[in-house]
């Protein structure tokens, strides 16, 4: 890293700086160590937060989800015992799995600033760590759909099963069939209704103006493939388009995603949603259980896939035509679940009638 010219974190609505970070490995531990060096962000200004006055002195608090604790405290105690002795407060940490609030209490201000804006950078490097829990999705398990769906695989199977690598454990769930629009990291019941909340002011903001209160109607034809080799692939997705041709669905994508990472909800990984429905990916290959879920998870998988060669299936699958469906409502969908259909259980969910 060019030491002159630091990378920039942006928290909270300000900027700041992310300096070195020294990192030991320690065997054995879970939690993982973090160096805040002396002079981190020491003079950073403290309007992003609030600090009040006391008797005793100033006090910020900050909301953090449990599973976040350990990144404060850090190996035995020691990033916690190192704050606490730079910026000269004390931090108070609730316990492993009860959620609350931390609060930091010191005599000065400049220290109490300090140590809250050093805990920001900490949670944000950490959160950012963090598997996601959540996606944003569209559902396209109708029945209709996925009876075509069992026909593209059977076709699959008895057209190319010869072709390199292609099995029937690449198949996707048909029951899970959907459209990922974005993921989110959320990790206690109050960053799921943050959520929530934040769905249904879209839907008033903009969402009911693009849709009209009424079901997109969109169809679901033609495959096509994720890297830049089709005799190694990866990931294999049907294509998605308004039936009257509008870039409706393009733009209630591209406008949810925006307005969830300008709420700090959502990373912004690309400038535009690439609407598409995986039907074929190597990830599930490895471990039939595989969360079947956004085509990027596992990137660290990929040297680690076993490739399939698609060039028969583009060929002859080309148009393919999975069918019809009317798009009711963004669902806030939740990893590693099912509901009584099969889908992933829903936590919430933004409805266009």
């Amino acid at each position: 890293m060019d030491v002159l010219r630091p990378p920039l974190i942006r928290i909270g609505g300000r900027v700041y700086r992310k300096n070195l970070i020294q990192e030991q490995a320690f065997p054995h531990e879970e939690e993982e160590e973090f160096y805040a060096g002396p002079g981190d962000c020491a003079d950073e200004p403290g309007d992003a937060f609030v600090v009040e006055e006391t008797e005793r002195g100033f006090q910020c608090r900050v909301e953090v989800p449990s599973p976040l604790y350990k990144y404060i405290i850090g190996k035995k105690g020691e990033t916690k015992k190192r704050l606490e002795t730079e910026t000269r407060t004390s931090i108070s940490i609730p316990k492993p799995g009860v959620e609350g609030e931390i609060v930091i209490t010191g005599q000065h201000r400049s220290g109490v600033v300090s140590a809250r804006t050093r805990i920001d950078v900490l949670l944000d490097s950490f959160r950012k760590k963090q598997p996601f829990t959540h996606f944003l999705s569209f559902a396209l398990n109708q029945p209709a759909i996925q009876e075509k769906f069992l026909q593209f695989k059977e076709q699959v199977l008895e057209k190319c099963s010869k072709d390199h690598g292609v099995s029937s454990s690449l198949f996707q769930n048909p029951a899970k069939l959907h459209l990922t629009l974005g993921t989110l990291v959320l990790l206690n019941e109050q960053e799921i209704q943050k959520a929530c909340d934040l769905l249904q002011r879209c839907k008033e903001d903009f969402v009911d103006q693009i849709t009209g209160g009424q079901p997109l109607t969109v169809e679901v034809a033609g495959v096509e493939y994720m890297n830049d080799d089709p005799a190694m692939t990866d990931v294999l997705y049907a294509k998605v388009h308004m039936k009257d041709g509008s870039d409706r669905l393009q733009m209630v994508a591209d406008q949810l995603v925006e307005r969830f990472v300008a709420s700090g909800l959502m990373l912004k990984e690309w400038d535009r949603v690439k609407l598409h429905a995986t039907v074929m990916n190597t990830l599930f290959r490895k471990d039939p259980t595989e969360e079947r879920n956004n085509t990027m998870t596992a990137k660290s998988s990929f040297k680690e896939r076993e490739s399939f060669n698609g060039q028969n299936i583009l060929k002859l699958f080309e148009n393919f035509y999975f069918g019809e469906v009317q798009l009711d409502s963004v669902r806030l969908s939740q990893r590693f679940s099912s509901d009584a259909s099969g889908y992933y259980a829903t936590s919430g969910q933004l409805c266009f009638s």
